[in-house]
């Protein structure tokens, strides 16, 4: 379970929350514009766009959770389960794998509507990155400074979708939720004037009556309308600092604690890292569980025209301000 958001308020950050039981060797990685990428179907990309995101990286590729470019594009995968949909190779399509479609978007396109026109022939491929690493169930979030799509591969096609919120959970697919926030339409920061009974003396005696309604569990529907919500509202900040700040605190209040979400197999499901990238500056903004204090890693800092991959150890231990 996860979720992403983007902010444009004269910045354009991208970012989510990674919500899962368990670790899967993840660092913050970026892979300069000459290093290699490998796909099943496509051509390798020997020259491209940097990328910057958090990856498992396995035989010298990134594997992205989610990803920007150093054009400003960004794109996550959000767990889609029991309707994600990947099919055989089909002649005459851009045969993409799950786990390709990040670096394959973001190594060509510096736009949504540039991405779009590759996506229209897109056919996500059901094949394994290597033996025992099987795609993933996702769907995705594709969003730049204007704009924000969902690509979503389903038994009956794929699926991509303007999202007018700039906001992705998980399941249900995405069409559901451009009716579902119909449902949230009082939903206010403002305290509420009485219209319960004219005739009678009724008043808020405190703040927040506006939001009462605002769903508070973890379901992937309930994240979504809070996020959606508080996105809306976001109070802008001057500084970049303060930005940062604000996004961070938004994906607070839809990260998961340890305990309070138990998979079938007994384990907890909780945010394992939230990141923030500010996509002008090519800055990865990022915390974990276990260490709230935010860390920083900017993608000029190192030769984005080397063949190398360059990876970062998480900082995992509670840093404290003594």
């Amino acid at each position: 379970m996860c979720t992403c958001l983007t902010l444009n308020d004269e910045k354009f950050l991208f970012g989510r929350t990674l919500d899962l039981e368990y670790n899967f060797g993840q660092k913050v990685a970026i892979t300069p514009r000459n290093h290699p990428i490998y796909f099943k179907d496509q051509k390798t990309m020997e020259n491209h766009y940097a990328l910057i995101g958090m990856a498992t990286i396995v035989d010298d590729q990134a594997l992205f959770a989610e990803a920007v470019n150093e054009k400003g594009l960004g794109m996550a995968g959000l767990n889609f389960p029991n309707n994600a949909c990947y099919k055989p190779r089909i002649e005459g399509k851009e045969n993409v794998a799950p786990y390709e479609i990040i670096p394959w978007i973001l190594g060509q396109c510096t736009s949504v509507d540039e991405a779009y026109r590759l996506l229209e022939n897109i056919n996500l491929l059901n094949e394994p990155f290597k033996p025992g690493i099987n795609p993933a169930p996702l769907h995705w979030m594709l969003s730049d400074g204007n704009k924000s799509i969902v690509i979503e591969a389903m038994e009956d096609g794929v699926h991509i979708y303007d999202n007018p919120f700039h906001v992705l959970t998980n399941n249900p697919p995405f069409n559901y939720y451009l009716m579902h926030l119909n449902n949230y339409l009082h939903l206010d920061v403002n305290n509420p004037t009485n219209s319960f009974a004219k005739d009678v003396n009724l008043k808020a005696y405190g703040q927040g009556f506006g939001g009462i309604g605002l769903p508070g569990d973890y379901s992937p529907t309930s994240r979504f309308v809070k996020a959606a919500f508080l996105r809306a509202n976001n109070w802008h900040q001057e500084d970049d600092d303060g930005k940062i700040s604000q996004f961070f605190h938004i994906l607070d209040n839809v990260s998961m604690v340890k305990g309070a979400v138990i998979t079938p197999d007994g384990k907890p499901d909780y945010t394992i890292y939230t990141c923030c990238v500010d996509t002008q500056k090519g800055i990865y903004y990022y915390k974990t569980y276990d260490n709230n204090q935010i860390q920083a890693i900017n993608m000029h800092d190192v030769d984005l025209d080397s063949k190398l991959i360059f990876s970062y150890e998480l900082v995992n231990k509670q840093n404290y301000n003594k």
